[in-house]
């Protein structure tokens, strides 16, 4: 670890100074300070663990101490206890385990005890280390698997750089599914980099690091390269309407697309179950195929079987919906934009796709923020591999926010935030010259600051706080969020956090704070 054990033990003692804590709770330091990853920007991580049966709030506290910031989350024996025991336990498809379960077990496994060392090593022997190991292994493979074959998939489609980012994504994937055997299973892929670096005696690593490694040489099989095992699929839920000479998609009883002629006779030519591709196919008809996939309109199966690709801890997994017909940005952090100030604008986006845009706009600036507190804290230790990772998830962050700000939503995953930005009703060039000169990781501050200003200034988001600098800053985003979440709740959408009910509970205001600290 980066800190002392005295250092440890006196940030601990201020912090639960601040706060409501049974004397015979035990405390833990986790994260990445604890795995030895951290550096001089990392937060603080400590985790409270209440002798109960009964939960406690899981959205962590913030304080700001000794200059550094410190996250304090609060579980019961009975709430870890149930995590670690789902995950023994589980059956069935390994990628239904949640991420986020599979990353409070990891922490609370590997974390630093600073004090209730016994309580802690009690509730932990409901999950031996080495079987959390094998589910992580298994877990991370699966992810690799179906990133692989949609990558290939993307590839016989013609799609070139959409299919290289899942393919990249794939690979890191399987890297981590190989770490995850050799002991290491930390989730978060920022430190990838470094949990190689212990595991640098395996001729392997330098391998993966050079772009020679496969997924099959990292222990991950059923994701060769042969697209003759792709098939088309009707999706449940995709009725096709002929009126007049257009033909209209009816996807899931809520959205209707309308095909151009071209597209009409690419649609045309489908035939469920038949190979995705065919020599027969007319030049082109790959561009569109790839867009009936990534709306969701039709499914590519693996032998039989969905390819299912998703990005562990990123934006969720799911159809995309292209943004609507507009020339300016539908909503902003402060709300929708009206056209003049006596307006009454009906916005064109239905009500829930609205308020998850909204939310996923806010979440994109918060990913900036942590992400930009990464970069300067990696830069400062020199890590250069969290750097990179850090600028891309920094990229990553401001396109989610921009192409939310213009009504798309659910968002594409992130290996396609770069090539999606033709779903933007208004080029933004600038801003893709900057996120393509940035997508290849290389550190570089004012390039990126330039970029979150331009996304900020082009969604309405320039007066976003500083979230990680101070507690008035991380007062603020909770405001903005709050007024967010209370519309998506009402309107019975996902959170995109499920600390965010806490926040909703709590009227906005964080848990186990005195009045003075909460403002």
């Amino acid at each position: 670890m980066i800190l002392s054990e005295a250092q440890i033990a006196s940030l601990a003692e201020q912090t639960l100074a601040r706060i409501s804590a049974p004397a015979d709770a035990a405390l833990l330091l986790e994260g990445s300070i604890a795995e030895g990853f951290g550096n001089s920007r990392s937060d603080i991580d400590f985790l409270l663990v209440a002798d109960q049966e009964a939960d406690m709030p899981t959205m962590p506290t913030i304080f700001f101490v000794d200059g550094r910031r410190v996250e304090i989350r609060t579980r019961s024996v009975g709430q870890i206890t149930r995590h670690l025991l789902d995950v023994a336990g589980h059956r069935g498809r390994i990628t239904r385990l949640d991420e986020h379960l599979l990353n409070r077990c990891q922490r609370f496994l590997r974390g630093y005890p600073v004090r209730g060392a016994d309580l802690i090593r009690k509730v932990r022997d409901n999950l031996a280390y080495e079987d959390f190991a094998a589910v992580m292994t298994k877990w991370w493979a699966e992810h690799a698997r179906q990133s692989v074959r949609h990558a290939v998939m993307l590839t016989a489609l013609g799609q070139p750089e959409p299919a290289a980012g899942w393919m990249r994504a794939g690979l890191q994937q399987a890297a981590k599914s190989w770490a995850a055997r050799h002991g290491e299973t930390y989730l978060e892929p920022k430190w990838l980099s470094l949990q190689l670096d212990r595991l640098a005696a395996d001729p392997l690593v330098e391998r993966y690091r050079r772009g020679e490694a496969t997924a099959a040489d990292l222990g991950v099989t059923g994701c060769d390269e042969r697209p003759g095992q792709l098939t088309v699929e009707r999706p449940r839920e995709v009725t096709t309407w002929q009126i007049g000479d257009r033909v209209h998609l009816v996807r899931d009883r809520q959205d209707v697309f309308v095909l151009g002629a071209e597209a009409a006779r690419a649609w045309r030519r489908i035939v469920w179950g038949r190979p995705l591709v065919s020599p027969a196919d007319p030049p082109g008809t790959g561009d569109l195929v790839a867009a009936f996939v990534r709306f969701g309109l039709i499914r590519v199966a693996w032998r039989g079987s969905d390819i299912t690709p998703r990005l562990p801890l990123a934006a969720p997994a799911g159809s995309v919906t292209p943004a609507p017909a507009m020339t300016q940005p539908i909503l902003s952090i402060s709300g929708a934009n009206p056209t003049h100030p006596r307006s009454i604008d009906l916005v064109p986006l239905p009500a829930h796709r609205f308020a998850a845009a909204a939310m996923a706009l806010v979440w994109g600036n918060v990913m900036v923020e942590n992400a930009v507190e990464d970069l300067r804290g990696a830069l400062d230790r020199e890590q250069w591999g969290v750097a990179a990772l850090a600028t891309a998830r920094a990229v990553n962050g401001g396109l989610r926010a921009l192409l939310c700000a213009h009504g798309v939503s659910p968002l594409p995953s992130d290996p396609d935030l770069i090539h999606r930005l033709d779903l933007l009703p208004t080029p933004q060039p600038r801003i893709a010259e900057l996120a393509r000169s940035l997508s290849d990781g290389t550190p570089d501050l004012t390039a990126l600051a330039e970029f979150v200003t331009a996304v900020r200034a082009a969604t309405g988001g320039d007066a976003f706080p500083s979230s990680f600098d101070s507690a008035d800053g991380w007062q603020h985003t909770l405001d903005i969020g709050y007024d967010w979440l209370r519309l998506g709740a009402y309107l019975d959408q996902q959170l995109p956090l499920d600390e965010a009910q806490d926040l909703l509970s709590s009227g906005g205001a964080q848990p186990h704070t005195t009045t003075k600290e909460a403002r």
